[in-house]
């Protein structure tokens, strides 16, 4: 489900999407391997803020509104949609 606060994602996504390609740019000069690590983990470090947001967006909008519903069935459909999340994340 998409919610106005989306639109909040996407500056931070477009600035990834820049770092990403100056470490195509770094790659292609051949650049220190040490210089681009610390790239590769500033990209790692952005997309997990990006990633926490998204979940806590989730939690207070379709979580929050699947248990105000009362709805039984889609109260259990959030909860799971969590858990596999959640499994993805161990691997």
């Amino acid at each position: 489900m998409a919610h106005a606060t989306h639109q909040d994602t996407i500056p931070r996504l477009k600035r990834i999407e820049g770092q990403v390609r100056g470490i195509i740019r770094m790659v292609e000069e051949e650049r220190y391997c040490m210089d681009i690590l610390v790239q590769l983990q500033a990209i790692k470090a952005a997309l997990g803020k990006v990633e926490s947001e998204m979940l806590k967006q989730h939690a207070s909008h379709c979580v929050e509104d699947a248990i105000r519903s009362g709805d039984a069935a889609e109260q259990r459909q959030k909860f799971t949609e969590l858990v596999d999340l959640m499994g993805k994340f161990r691997g």
